[in-house]
C-alpha cells in the first residue's frame, strides 16, 4: 500500500523531502531557546558574583583608603606651615615630631629639599647640633621626583630614616610657582596591613595595594610573606590600569588559577588587587550552571544530529558507498562492464548512478576503439623504421660494394666514412622498433652497439687500439637521440682515425663515456691517447658534424689537447614531453647534413 501510494507520488522520493521530514523530528529550535536562556542567567548570576568581589575587595581596602586619604591631606595641611619655618629647621622638625607623636599614626615626617639635604625632619634629634640633618640627594626617590614632581604613593622596604618598611606619601611643596621640594609621610607597612579586613571563608585570599606606577605597596611578599606567587603570571600591574574596576581570571606565579580584582584606593595614585581562589570565588557553581546550561541543548542537539545521521545514511551515504566503489574500481582499470545502476537509491542518486552508467558504457567503448588505433599504428610505425632500417643497411651494401671497385685509398676512406655513417642511421632504426616504448629511447644502448659496430672494423684494419667505455643508462627523447648518436659516431670515429701511441704507452687507446651530472643533464666524452707523432689532420667534415649535430641538442662542446690525450666533453640538456617516435628524425639529420655541407 505504501509503495504504492510512494510510486504515485514521486516527490516523495526526492532526496530533500525525505530529508525534510526526518530532521522536522529534531527538537534544534526549542534546544537554541534553551541555551539562550540558559547561558543569560549564568552570565548574570557571574556578573552578580563578579560585582560581589569587587565589593568585597573595597571594603577590604577602605581602611587603607581611609589612611592614605588621611595622610595626602596631612601632607597637603603641613605645607604652608612648612613654608613658614623653612628657614628655621629646628623649628620646623619641631613642628613635624610634635605633628607625629600626636598623630601616632605615622613613623616618620619631613621635608626633602630639592638639594637633597634634609634638614625639617620629626626623626632629628633636637639635642643634635644646629644643622644636623639627613644627605637623600643620592636617593632613588628624590630622582624619580626631580624627574617629575607629581604627588606619590610608593613603598620602601628601607626608610632612609626609620630604617624599616613604610609606605611614602610624597606631596610636592611649590613657594609661588618655584619647586622647592616635597613633603614625605611614612606609614607603616603593618599599620595598612592591619586594615586588610576579610570576611569569614576567605581562606587563600590575597588583598594588595599596588601605585600608579606597578609598585606593590603592602603585601607579604615586603614581609616575607608569598603575595609574590598569588600575582597573575607574566603580567605588569600597569596594564591594569586605566580600565576602572575589573574582574579577570588568570594563572598566578604558583601555577594556580585564581579570579583578581582590581579596584580604584585612591584614584590615579593607589588601587587594590584581590586574588581570589575559585572555590572562595565561586567559580566552580558558575561552570557548573554554564555546563547545566549547555547540557540540555546540546543532549537535544545530539538526539538531532543521530536522527539526521541515520537519515543521511539510509538515504545517502550508503548509496554514496556503493558509487564510489564503482568509480574506484573504473578508476583503476576495472572496465569489464560497466558498473550497475543504484535503482533502490534516491531518485538524485540514481539519476547520478545512470548518469556513470552510461558515461562508463561510452568510455569502453572508445578506449577499446582507442586501443585498437593505437595498437595499429605502433605496429605501422615500428613497420617504418623497420624498412628505414632495411633500407639504410641496403644503402651501407652498395657504399661497401662500391669501395671494393675503387682503388684510390683516399676515396675507399671517404666512402667507408660515409659507410659507418649510415650504418649508425641503421642502428637507430633498429633500436627505435625493437623498442617497447616509441617516444622514449636507451641512449646508452644505440650508442654501445655503435662502437661495437666501429670497434669490429677497426679490429678488421689490424689496429691494435684498447677501448674503454663507462656508458651509463640514459632515457632520451628520439629527436635528441639521434643527433646524439651521431655525434657520437663521429667523435668517436675521429678518435679511431686519430688515436697514435702514447710516449711511455704499449699501444693507442680511445675512451667513450656517457655520464649524467645531474638531472636534467647529459654528458658525452670521448678522448683518445696522442703521441710524439700525431696522425695527419683530414678534411674537417667530422668537426663540422660534431658542430651541426651539437647545435641540434643545444649543448656545449668543450675539446682540449694535453700531451698525452685529446679530449671532447659536450655536456647537453635532457628534453622533457613526449612526442611522436622518430618524428624528428629525418628533420636532424637533413639539417645536420646540410650545416655540414655549408661549412665543408
Amino acid at each position: 500500500m505504501l509503495r504504492r501510494i510512494s510510486s504515485q507520488l514521486e516527490f516523495t522520493r526526492r532526496l530533500g523531502f525525505r530529508l525534510g521530514a526526518l530532521l522536522s523530528v529534531a527538537i534544534l529550535p526549542i534546544g537554541l531557546i534553551s541555551l539562550v536562556q540558559n547561558l543569560h542567567l549564568s552570565q548574570e548570576a557571574e556578573r552578580s558574583a563578579e560585582i560581589a568581589l569587587l565589593g568585597r575587595t573595597a571594603s577590604a581596602a577602605s581602611g587603607e583608603r581611609a589612611l592614605l586619604q588621611s595622610a595626602l591631606g596631612s601632607a597637603d595641611a603641613l605645607g604652608p606651615a612648612i613654608l613658614e619655618t623653612l628657614d628655621r629647621p629646628e623649628q620646623c622638625a619641631e613642628l613635624l615630631r610634635n605633628f607625629v607623636q600626636r598623630s601616632g599614626t605615622y613613623s616618620h615626617a619631613g621635608f626633602v629639599p630639592v638639594d637633597g639635604y634634609m634638614r625639617c625632619s620629626s626623626g632629628i634629634d633636637p639635642e643634635l647640633a644646629e644643622g644636623d640633618g639627613f644627605d637623600m640627594s643620592s636617593n632613588e626617590l628624590l630622582v624619580n621626583f626631580l624627574q617629575n614632581p607629581v604627588t606619590t604613593v610608593t613603598s620602601v622596604r628601607r626608610g632612609a630614616v626609620t630604617g624599616s618598611a613604610v609606605v611614602l606619601v610624597q606631596q610636592p611643596l611649590y613657594r609661588d610657582r618655584e619647586l622647592l621640594g616635597y613633603v614625605a609621610l611614612s606609614l607603616s607597612q603593618d599599620l595598612l596591613r592591619s586594615t586588610h579586613a576579610m570576611d569569614f571563608g576567605t581562606e587563600g585570599t590575597r588583598i594588595m595595594t599596588f601605585n600608579n606606577r606597578g609598585r606593590v605597596l603592602n603585601g607579604d611578599d615586603l614581609a616575607g610573606g608569598t603575595t609574590e606567587d598569588l600575582l597573575p603570571r607574566d603580567r605588569d600591574l600597569v596594564t591594569l590600569l586605566g580600565r576602572g574596576e575589573r574582574t579577570f581570571r588568570a594563572v598566578a606565579n604558583n601555577g594556580e588559577t585564581r579570579v583578581f580584582t582590581v579596584v580604584p584606593v585612591i584614584p590615579g595614585l593607589v588601587y587594590a588587587l584581590g586574588s581570589w581562589s575559585p572555590q572562595t570565588a565561586g567559580v566552580g557553581v558558575f561552570q557548573l550552571s554554564r555546563f547545566g546550561a549547555v547540557l540540555l541543548p546540546a543532549a537535544l542537539w545530539v538526539v538531532s544530529l543521530a536522527v539526521a545521521y541515520f537519515a543521511v545514511f539510509r538515504l545517502v551515504l550508503r548509496h554514496i558507498t556503493v558509487l564510489r566503489g564503482q568509480m574506484r574500481r573504473f578508476a583503476i582499470g576495472n572496465r569489464d562492464n560497466a558498473p550497475p545502476v543504484l535503482l533502490d537509491a534516491p531518485t538524485e542518486i540514481t539519476d547520478v548512478s545512470q548518469t556513470f552508467h552510461n558515461m562508463a558504457r561510452i568510455l569502453i567503448r572508445d578506449e577499446e576503439a582507442m586501443e585498437k588505433a593505437v595498437a595499429e599504428k605502433t605496429i605501422l610505425l615500428k613497420e617504418v623504421h623497420h624498412r628505414v632500417k632495411n633500407n639504410l643497411q641496403l644503402i651501407a651494401s652498395i657504399i661497401n660494394m662500391q669501395s671494393r671497385l675503387v682503388d684510390d685509398p683516399d676515396a675507399k676512406q671517404v666512402l667507408r666514412s660515409v659507410q659507418d655513417r649510415v650504418a649508425a642511421l641503421a642502428t637507430i632504426y633498429r633500436n627505435l622498433y625493437q623498442a617497447e616504448q616509441l617516444d622514449a629511447v636507451d641512449a646508452d644502448m644505440l650508442i654501445t652497439d655503435i662502437i661495437g659496430q666501429l670497434t669490429n672494423v677497426t679490429k678488421g684494419s689490424g689496429r691494435r687500439l684498447a677501448i674503454q667505455s663507462d656508458i651509463q643508462p640514459l632515457t632520451m627523447m628520439p629527436d635528441q637521440a639521434v643527433p646524439l648518436t651521431l655525434l657520437a659516431t663521429e667523435a668517436f670515429t675521429n678518435a679511431l682515425k686519430y688515436a697514435t701511441k702514447p710516449q711511455g704507452g704499449t699501444r693507442p687507446w680511445v675512451s667513450v663515456s656517457l655520464t649524467s651530472p645531474g638531472p636534467g643533464l647529459g654528458r658525452l666524452q670521448v678522448a683518445n691517447s696522442v703521441g710524439a707523432d700525431p696522425a695527419e689532420s683530414g678534411t674537417g667534415l667530422g668537426t663540422q658534424l660534431i658542430e651541426a649535430f651539437s647545435m641540434q641538442l643545444e649543448g656545449d662542446v668543450e675539446t682540449r689537447s694535453e700531451p698525452d690525450r685529446y679530449v671532447l666533453t659536450m655536456t647537453f640538456k635532457l628534453a622533457q614531453g613526449h612526442h611522436d617516435a622518430g618524428g624528428d628524425t629525418r628533420n636532424v639529420v637533413l639539417t645536420s647534413a646540410a650545416k655540414a655541407g655549408s661549412r665543408h
